[in-house]
């Protein structure tokens, strides 16, 4: 089942960049190279190198989900009622 993400561009954009964070301070942690990361996510260096500087439209947020996955991370969603009537429901990267 594909996650098809029903949010504005720019909320979709924001959580990209989270998770690509995510994924980039695990690669420094564990001092991975792109050439290293790509083939653990199946994909090419060129497209590992762009994702970190930013350029990560063609990976949707379910692949970047995987790619946490990949890098042995256990990923969870959560949703919840939202009960904070004075500010809006959120959406976000812990």
């Amino acid at each position: 089942m594909a996650f098809t993400s029903p949010l504005p561009s720019v909320d979709d954009r924001l959580l990209k960049a989270q998770l690509v964070g995510k994924i980039d301070a695990l690669l420094k942690e564990r001092g991975l190279k792109q050439v290293e990361a790509a083939r653990i996510f199946g994909v090419k260096q060129p497209d590992v190198s762009k994702m970190l500087h930013g350029d990560f439209r063609q990976f949707s947020v379910e692949r970047l989900l995987r790619f946490l996955v990949a890098l042995g991370q256990d990923v969870e969603i959560i949703v919840k009622p939202h009960c904070d009537a004075a500010n809006p429901a959120t959406l976000r990267v812990g």
